[in-house]
């Protein structure tokens, strides 16, 4: 029970760190006058107002909650919000992820800071866009996205390009392809020589 709990706190706190990490990146404007900050700067969350089961979920850190960093306290309120809003699948992929984050090294870490730093800085129309075709990855065979991700890592960069631009022009292709009706409403046709239908 005690080593389930360590485990949950550390996946809460990997589920908060994309969000502190984020609030602790200096970005272009941080050179704004310090009352800017301060009014950047999120309030802090008490305990109190934590739902009971946050509470429980939270023990580990009751006795520290007025110390942590403010932005901290809202990211593991997020965490833990979105921890109890999960299925037991859901669960179960957020342990193994966290086993896996555990795997990693510092620089592998860091990378995968970097991509989201930037994955988030992207307009939504691209997040979308990137989203939509993780999802059309994931439906794939498990054999055609072993054999996707064996030729992705063993091409050059430019090789890599070409991949994209033909990945581009497909869907391209495939919205040219896509029926009419979904497309845009269809017009109703009229002879030049014959009246319109009657209502």
């Amino acid at each position: 029970m005690i080593q389930e709990r360590k485990a949950l706190m550390l996946a809460l706190l990997l589920a908060a760190t994309p969000a502190c990490v984020l609030a602790q990146t200096p970005t272009a404007g941080a050179t704004a006058a310090p009352a800017a900050a301060a009014r950047a700067t999120p309030p802090p969350v008490t305990w109190s107002s934590l739902s009971p089961r946050q509470q429980r979920l939270l023990a580990p850190l009751a006795g520290q909650w007025q110390s942590l960093p403010a932005a901290r306290q809202q990211a593991l309120a997020r965490g833990s919000r979105r921890w109890l809003d999960m299925t037991p699948q859901q669960r179960s992929m957020a342990r193994q992820r966290f086993r896996q984050w555990r795997r990693l090294t510092p620089e592998q870490r860091q990378t995968i800071r970097r991509r989201w730093r930037k994955f988030k800085s992207l307009p939504p129309q691209q997040q979308a866009a990137i989203r939509r075709g993780y999802r059309q990855f994931q439906r794939l065979p498990p054999w055609r996205r072993r054999m996707l991700r064996r030729q992705w890592q063993q091409a050059t960069p430019a090789q890599r390009r070409q991949m994209l631009q033909r990945a581009q022009e497909w869907r391209q292709h495939q919205m040219m392809r896509m029926p009419r009706e979904r497309q845009m409403p269809r017009m109703p046709r009229f002879h030049p020589l014959r009246a319109p239908p009657r209502p």
